[in-house]
Order: structure tokens, then sequence, then C-alpha cells
């Protein structure tokens, strides 16, 4: 890890150290408790991107992306369900839509908790969720196959596409209401503890105070498509807690030779994400983003190794690790990312 101590990082590295890694083999068992949540509000941490005046912390990407890195490494579920909250804080800064005003503040802030429903836009030309002018607002109609932090989060960002394939984002209430049913929990390989479950709408209406944006959605993809190629700080994070396990199990060389390669992808990958043009360089960034994946494979691999028969225990870290991995394989896969990484691997 490299970057001087910004509060944030601190409050981060303390809230991993003291709560979330001490606790992360019951919440993998558990799942991600009330509390976890409150004390990651608390933090501030929520609002480490938001604008100050909205009562964020206006931090540089490169302290969320490293606040990202430490709270996947000591609590990947924890992780994985404050990480939604992101997106939606971004959106808001960019609108002037009167939904701003309602909700920046109690999200910077960390008053609220706001989930994400639209990975499934993605699957354009099909459409899982539909959406259509009703009375003055919008109607939900369809299945979103996966919703992470039910019964954690306060509010959720909903997408769905119009019969003229416009993207329309806007924000509801993240409990059962008219319109909105949940599943029951997903029991996952790894990462039940996030509490995913998919949601079916039925006509959920929303009022047009609750849009955040309207865009074509040609356009929407090639604005979407660089976050998906980038690398993502929590892979780094998963690594780096594993080289951790194997350095603790007497096995320095082997963490040191690994933390070297996984140092300089990390900084060739966070180098391209500060790009000022964030859809050039494609090619690149996922190949970096593949190498990312084989040096946590090659990271969490080793931890189970080193450990051995004693990483077959449900209570150890080391099989954690290794299947927070095998998720993070597969979290905000899209098909063009799914190609990059199956051909490397067929590279070998």
């Amino acid at each position: 890890m490299t970057t001087a101590a910004h509060p944030l990082l601190v409050t981060a590295r303390a809230l991993a150290d003291g709560l979330l890694a001490p606790h992360a083999a019951r919440v993998d068992q558990e799942g991600v408790p009330a509390s976890h949540i409150e004390a990651v509000k608390r933090s501030g941490l929520l609002g480490v991107s938001a604008p100050k005046e909205y009562g964020g912390a206006g931090a540089p990407d490169a302290v969320a992306r490293e606040v990202q890195e430490i709270l996947a490494g000591a609590c990947c579920s924890t992780w994985f369900v404050q990480t939604q909250h992101h997106s939606p804080v971004r959106l808001l800064t960019q609108t002037g839509l009167p939904v701003r005003e309602r909700l920046l503040g109690p999200l910077s802030s960390g008053e609220l908790l706001a989930g994400i429903a639209y990975a499934h836009v993605r699957a354009f030309p099909r459409v899982p969720v539909r959406v259509t002018a009703e009375r003055g607002g919008v109607r939900f109609d369809g299945r979103v196959p996966w919703y992470t932090g039910w019964g954690l989060n306060d509010v959720m960002l909903l997408a769905g596409v119009t019969e003229a394939d416009e993207v329309v984002f806007a924000f509801a209430e993240a409990r059962e209401q008219p319109g909105l049913r949940a599943s029951p929990p997903m029991r996952l390989a790894a990462l039940s503890a996030a509490r995913t479950v998919s949601l079916e709408l039925d006509g959920l209406w929303l009022p047009e105070e609750s849009v955040v944006l309207r865009t074509p959605q040609e356009k929407f993809a090639l604005v979407d498509r660089p976050r998906a190629t980038n690398a993502s700080p929590a892979v780094f994070g998963v690594a780096y807690a594993a080289l951790a396990v194997v350095e603790e199990a007497g096995e320095p060389r082997t963490s040191a030779a690994l933390r070297c390669h996984l140092d300089e992808v990390r900084r060739q990958a966070y180098d391209l994400a500060e790009h000022p043009v964030p859809h050039e360089h494609v090619d690149e960034r996922l190949a970096l983003k593949a190498r990312s994946y084989d040096l946590m494979r090659a990271a969490t691999t080793a931890a189970v190794v080193a450990e051995g028969g004693r990483a077959m225990d449900l209570a150890g870290t080391a099989q954690r690790l290794f299947r927070e991995g095998m998720f993070l394989l597969v979290q905000g896969q899209t098909n063009e990312v799914r190609r990059a990484h199956l051909d490397a691997l067929a590279e070998g």
C-alpha cells in the first residue's frame, strides 16, 4: 500500500483492524449485521468522494480507491454492501434535478445508505426491466436479477429502459411496497452475507421527482464501459490480505515475490484509471484487469497452500479469501471483460 495518511485512510484502517477483520469469519457465515453498516455510516467513508458542501469529504480518487482496497481486504461482504453506495452519490453530483437536493446531503453524510439495481441494463438489447410513463411519473416492470444489501440499504438507485431505448434512473425506498417484491436472500458460494436478492417489479410507480437521469442507451454504454474495464480495487485488497496470510504462515519469500508483481500491476492500473479520457486504452485496461485477476488467484491459492489442512476450516481466513476472490472474478462482469479474461487464460 502506498498512500500518505489521509484522514479517511486512517479511519478506514482503524475500522478494518478494529471491527471488520476480527469479525469477518462470523460475518461470512451469518451475514453482514446492521451494526457493521452503522459503523460505516458513522465513519464518514460513505462520503469519501462526495462534495464537501453536501457533507462529504471530496477526497481524490486515489484515496477512494485505497479505502475500497482496505475494506475489501478486511471483510469483503461488508465492502460489497457499502461499495454500491458510491455510484448513486456520483450520479447525484452530476445532475441538476430536484432529487439532488433531497438525497445528496443524506447520502454524503452517511445518514442514508444507497444500493444499486441497474446492472441488468448492460444486458441490452435484452430488457429485463421496462420503464413507461404513467401518471406524472414512471412505472417499472420486470425483474432485477441481483440486488445487494436488502434489509441494510435505505434507498436504491433503480434503472430500466423505455420503448425508445432511453435508460431511466430513479431512486426508490429499499423496501417491499406496491409493485416491488424481494426474493429470499440468495445462497451463494461467496458473499451470501451481503444479503443479495432478486427484485420482482410489477407496476412499481415512482414520481417524476425521483428521476435522476434519462440518457440514450448507447450513451450510457459509452460512459459505463470504462468502469467495467478498469481493475477493481477490491481485487487488490483481497490479494494483499491473502499475502498477509502467506507471510504469517511462515512463507515470506513467496509473499514478497507475489507482492512485487502485485504492486507493479496496481501502479499501472491506477495510472490508467487516472487517465483524463476514460474510454481510451481499453485493451491495456483489460489486460491489466486480467493480470490483476491472475495475481489475486495466485495470492489466494498461496494462502490456502501455506495454511494446509487448516485452510479447509470454514472459520479460517485463507478459504474465505479464496472464495471471495472467486466472487470478484465475476462481479461487475460484462461480455467484453469476460471475453478478454478468457482469452488471457487461453494464452497462458
